[in-house]
């Protein structure tokens, strides 16, 4: 593997410090506004709870160990995430089908709904922010998005040692 380059020489050291200005700068704004969405459910969902429930639906019932391998986070982080969302009745617990003695996570009809409710909130509110924008030009920052965050789960998931990163998908 060859040497890094020294960024203070690179001619392309601009250009990397105003991407990583413009990252700072969205992870603020995506702070401030969590990304909630509009009207009455914005900024009803935190992103922790979003990410499990849109996994759920996405892959179906499972347990503990392989959500959090999925998402490429502890399972004891999966474990305290889940426990309002069950409490709150949006995800529910049943016993694997084929071993009576293991547990798996469901996305329950009420987490369904409230789901449905707040991608079509966050939907809305990606239609404002790129309003004006071509749908080309909102496939390509999609695709740009998706293999900046591919490029991001990787690192990290190699910096770790740990196989099981999240690949992040369009959806």
């Amino acid at each position: 593997m060859p040497p890094p380059q020294d960024m203070t020489t690179d001619p392309a050291a601009g250009l990397l410090d105003a991407l990583q200005h413009q990252v700072a700068v969205f992870a603020r704004r995506a702070e401030q506004t969590r990304l909630g969405g509009v009207g009455q459910v914005r900024n009803s969902m935190d992103r922790a709870a979003y990410l499990l429930l849109n996994r759920l639906d996405q892959e179906g019932p499972m347990g503990v160990k392989a959500l959090a391998a999925g998402m490429g986070i502890d399972s004891s982080t999966v474990t305290r995430q889940v426990a309002p969302l069950v409490d709150t009745g949006l995800v529910k617990r049943t016993s694997h089908p084929e071993d009576g003695r293991a547990v798996v996570l469901q996305l329950s009809p009420r987490g369904q709904a409230r789901l449905d409710e707040v991608r079509s909130s966050r939907r809305e509110l990606m239609a404002q922010v790129t309003d004006g924008w071509s749908e080309d030009e909102r496939e390509a920052f999609t695709t740009l998005l998706t293999r900046f965050n591919s490029a991001l789960s990787a690192r990290q998931t190699a910096a770790s040692g740990d196989a099981s990163g999240d690949v992040p998908t369009a959806s």
